[in-house]
This record gives structure tokens, C-alpha cells and sequence, in this order.
């Protein structure tokens, strides 16, 4: 009964997240179209935030456009869904036309987040901590998705266990459910 109750509230949780980034994709996709007459003028238009290296003297080294970016936009992206959701979630709490259950529901899949947001937080503190320059996980009821900066010789059979193991001890998930992916 409690295992078919937490995979419900994980549905509710999941599906809320999907909302919510699709309405935050639409709104951002509306606000950026506004101020121009044809899609052309958007479509050539300089967005806010981009930018080129006009420095002539700047060697190739010191400028990787996606050194670390992977990882603090992942982070950035994972924390604005978990906050729309939560949005979501305690304005359904707050309804005053809502069922006790619906409330209690939505308060649950409130703790579960923030269970896995500080799941996600120690298992990336703990694998920067083993010597990895960078990684991001991601917590959720099919299992764990760890992603690891490439190191200088790949991972190998002892990086992924000691990430699996950690993994393990975090969330009590299975290994059969923890996903190791190295980027490049």
C-alpha cells in the first residue's frame, strides 16, 4: 500500500515537473518573440546574453565555451523546474477548495523533492570531494543519473564503483538503478 502511494505521489511530482518546465518554456518562448514585426527580425535579432571573443590576443586554451557551463546550467535547470513544481505544489496545498488528500499529496511530494534535492547536493559534494573536477546528479523513483566531468584517462572499473557506491549509500538505490555518464 505505502509502495503504491509513494509511486502515485512520484507520478504527481513528475507530471507537475513536466508542466512546469513546458509553461516556463512557452513563457520565456512568448516574452523573447515580443518588440519584433516578423520572425525573421527574431530570428537575426542579437539575444541578450550572447557574446563573441574579439580579444586577437586570447589563446584557444583559456577560452572553452563549454568548460564547466554543462554543469552550472544543469544545476540552474534542475533547481528552476524543482521551484516550479514546489510553486505548483504549495498553491495546490494553500487552495482552500482542495481534499485533505490532495493536500496531503501534494505535501508529500513537497518532502520528497526536498529529500532528493539534498540527495543530489551530497552525492555531488562527496564525488568532487573524491577528485572529480565536476558532476551533477539527479534523484529520481526510477533511479539516479550521475553525470561526471571526463577525467584524463576515462572512467574507469574503480571511478565508477567508488560513484556507485556513494550513490548506494546516499539514496539506498540499487546499482542496477544508479546511471554513471561521462561527458566529454
Amino acid at each position: 500500500m505505502a509502495s503504491k502511494k509513494k509511486g502515485a505521489v512520484y507520478s504527481v511530482v513528475a507530471l507537475m515537473l513536466c508542466v512546469a518546465v513546458y509553461l516556463n518554456w512557452s513563457y520565456d518562448r512568448e516574452e523573447s518573440q515580443e518588440g519584433y514585426d516578423t520572425m525573421e527580425e527574431f530570428e537575426t535579432a542579437k539575444m541578450l546574453g550572447e557574446a563573441e571573443l574579439v580579444d586577437a590576443e586570447a589563446k584557444a586554451e583559456d577560452y572553452d565555451e563549454n568548460k564547466g557551463d554543462y554543469f552550472s546550467e544543469a544545476r540552474l535547470s534542475r533547481q528552476q523546474a524543482r521551484d516550479e513544481a514546489v510553486s505548483i505544489l504549495n498553491a495546490t496545498v494553500e487552495s482552500d477548495g482542495i481534499s485533505e488528500e490532495a493536500s496531503a499529496e501534494a505535501s508529500a511530494a513537497i518532502q520528497v523533492m526536498a529529500e532528493a534535492a539534498m540527495q543530489e547536493s551530497r552525492i555531488e559534494n562527496l564525488i568532487i570531494a573524491k577528485g572529480y573536477k565536476e558532476c551533477v546528479a539527479f534523484v529520481n523513483d526510477e533511479g539516479v543519473n550521475v553525470i561526471v566531468s571526463k577525467t584524463e584517462n576515462g572512467l574507469q572499473d574503480a571511478d565508477i564503483a567508488r560513484i556507485t557506491e556513494i550513490v548506494m549509500e546516499e539514496t539506498g538505490a540499487a546499482a542496477s538503478e544508479i546511471k554513471i555518464i561521462e561527458t566529454e
